[in-house]
């Protein structure tokens, strides 16, 4: 398993844009699928974009498609969630996750998380 912290959350108003980081432990990050999930209150956590271990293939949720970027840089051991055009329903904890093998919009095919970092878009 690899040891994953993120950062970068925040309050932002509608419209406005956040970067979220997230930095993993252990030498073996590259070969990690990495995935971006959220969960805003009373609801579940959802899947927001996932990312292949070489960075060339990537997918999103419908939602965020031309809003969001995903990519990583395994150098820095780093995978990062750019948000642009923020809206009040992306008020959430945003989470990182690795797998093992392919991408996946699955959040029970990851096995390793972060603790979270809260985005809050105010309209």
């Amino acid at each position: 398993q690899v040891r994953l912290a993120e950062s970068g959350g925040g309050l932002v108003q509608a419209g406005g844009s956040l970067r979220l980081s997230c930095v993993g432990s252990g030498r073996t990050f590259s070969t990690y699928a990495m995935g971006w999930f959220r969960q805003a209150p009373g609801k579940e956590r959802e899947f927001v974009a996932t990312i292949s271990w070489t960075g060339r293939n990537t997918y999103y949720t419908d939602s965020v498609k031309g809003r969001f970027t995903i990519s990583r840089d395994n150098a820095k051991n780093t995978v990062y969630l750019q948000m642009n055009s923020l809206k009040p329903e992306d008020t959430a904890v945003y989470y990182c996750a690795a797998k093992g093998g392919s991408p996946s919009a699955q959040s029970a095919d990851f096995g390793s998380w972060g603790q979270g970092t809260q985005v809050t878009v105010s309209s």
